[in-house]
């Protein structure tokens, strides 16, 4: 009896500990989300990568201290011959389809959605485009009193010319890179806030070239290294709130 009640316990812990995340395309075309988790720390019992076809969802659970967690959309994907980083248009990964847990990070521009759950007493998420710009994205927590972090522009048509890409077959832009991404000289610069300016203090938002288009259209996304400042970027929810995250592309 006492072991019986052990394990219903056991098993009761382990649920209210994780977390449910769902992963919906929302896009009027198929794409491939990826997932990975920063070293050291546990990671969802769920693949790293899948082929997700339009108005598809999936819904998996991570744990409640799931840290350094991201997850991606790669666009014009072929596994079949190059199952490498260069198997997509944007977003790639090692491993193909489903990508290294070690190495699998995912290859630029790529949108992310990023999340540190339980830290600190909170959660923490942003949808991120430090690494340029690949799909729409949305994170919404399924408690109401927590703020929805998105970039739900289609940022590739309007981007800046030195940005804009890779392309399709069609010649449509698929992606918009960021400033870092493109600049000849990554080590010591104020796109990239390193080197020399890599301080809050030395590297206002001021000197990304590009800041403002990125800005102005995804007001509540993660624009680049420091973007704190502004206030709209990186978002918390209370850790007691146990509250599950809902991740759409092309909201």
């Amino acid at each position: 009896m006492f072991i019986k009640f052990s394990l219903i316990v056991a098993a009761f812990t382990v649920a209210a500990s994780a977390r449910t995340f769902t992963v919906h395309n929302a896009c009027p075309f198929t794409i491939w989300p990826a997932m990975f988790t920063g070293s050291g720390h546990p990671a969802p019992s769920y693949p790293t990568g899948w082929q997700a076809a339009a108005g598809t969802s999936v819904s998996f659970t991570v744990p409640d201290n799931w840290q350094a967690g991201r997850i991606w959309g790669r666009r014009g994907c072929d596994f079949s011959v190059n199952p490498g980083p260069n198997s997509c248009l944007d977003g790639g990964c090692n491993g193909g389809l489903v990508c290294d847990p070690t190495t699998g990070t995912g290859v630029p521009p790529a949108t992310l959605a990023e999340f540190s759950l339980s830290a600190g007493g909170g959660d923490y998420y942003d949808v991120s485009l430090v690494d340029g710009y690949n799909l729409p994205l949305e994170i919404t927590p399924s408690t109401s009193a927590c703020h929805t972090a998105s970039c739900p522009v289609d940022l590739g048509p309007n981007c800046p010319a030195s940005l804009k890409g890779p392309f399709d077959s069609t010649g449509f832009p698929v992606g918009c890179k960021s400033d870092c991404l493109v600049d000849p000289n990554p080590s010591n610069s104020p796109s990239c806030c390193s080197g020399q300016y890599s301080t809050p203090a030395t590297c206002p938002p001021s000197g990304v070239p590009h800041y403002n288009y990125f800005k102005s259209n995804c007001p509540n996304s993660y624009v680049y290294a420091y973007d704190e400042s502004s206030g709209t970027a990186l978002w918390s929810c209370l850790a007691s709130y146990a509250s599950d995250y809902t991740i759409t592309f092309c909201p």
